[in-house]
C-alpha cells in the first residue's frame, strides 16, 4: 500500500460502468490507492456493459468493500482519504447522498466524505434532466459536492469511445490534484 491516503472509488448502477474501471486503470498508473466500492445495480451495469466480470474489475483496485459492509473504513470520518468519485453515478445514489438518507457502503462513504469537506465528485449520468434531478444536483453543490457529468470534449477530436472516457476520467481526477497523462489540454486556438 502508497502511504498516501487513498481515493474511494465508487461505482452505481447508472449507465457508464467504463468510467469507473478506467478511473481505477488510471488511479494504478498514478500510483493512487484505490478502495472500490460497487452497488449491485452496479455490478449488472459491469457486466453488461463493459464484458468484465465484477471478479475482473475488482482486480483493478487495491482494496474492495461490499456495499453492504456499513463497518468499512471508508464508512468513517477518522479514517483519511484524499476523497471519493462515483463512475458512473445514478440518480438514486446523487439522490441518496443530498438526503442524508444513506442505504448502503456507498452513499455512506460519500456522505462521509462530504462532511468531512473532502472532495466528492459525481459523474451523474442520466439525460434528459427533469427539474427535481437539476435541484438535487444544485442541493449537492451546494453540500460541496463536484457534479461532473462525463460530456465530450470535442476539441480534442476524439477518434474512439476510449478517448472521450479518458478524457472525462481524467478532468474528474483533476479535481483531486491527479494529472493523468490520458488526459488532453487546452492550450490555445492555433492562429
Amino acid at each position: 500500500m502508497m502511504s498516501q491516503p487513498g481515493l474511494i472509488v465508487g461505482i452505481s448502477g447508472a449507465s457508464g460502468a467504463a468510467l469507473g474501471v478506467r478511473c481505477l486503470e488510471a488511479c494504478r498508473e498514478l500510483g493512487v490507492t484505490t478502495h472500490l466500492v460497487v452497488s449491485k445495480a452496479g455490478a449488472l451495469t459491469i457486466v453488461e456493459e463493459t464484458g468484465l466480470s465484477v471478479a475482473q474489475v475488482n482486480a483493478r483496485a487495491d482494496v474492495i468493500h461490499k456495499v453492504s459492509d456499513v463497518g468499512a473504513c471508508v464508512a468513517s470520518g477518522s479514517w483519511r482519504s484524499m476523497g471519493m468519485i462515483i463512475a458512473p453515478c445514478s440518480v438514486r445514489t446523487m439522490s441518496e447522498i443530498a438526503t442524508g438518507v444513506t442505504s448502503s457502503l456507498l452513499t455512506r462513504a460519500a456522505d462521509v466524505t462530504l462532511k468531512e469537506r473532502r472532495p466528492l465528485v459525481l459523474m451523474v449520468r442520466e439525460t434528459p434532466l427533469h427539474l427535481g434531478h437539476l435541484r438535487t444536483m444544485t442541493q449537492l453543490a451546494e453540500m460541496g459536492a463536484i457534479i461532473a457529468p462525463p460530456l465530450p470534449a470535442f476539441y480534442t477530436k476524439p477518434k474512439s469511445i476510449e478517448d472521450i472516457i479518458d478524457q472525462s476520467v481524467g478532468r474528474a481526477l483533476d479535481m483531486f490534484g491527479l494529472s493523468w497523462s490520458a488526459t488532453s489540454r487546452w492550450s490555445g486556438l492555433k492562429t
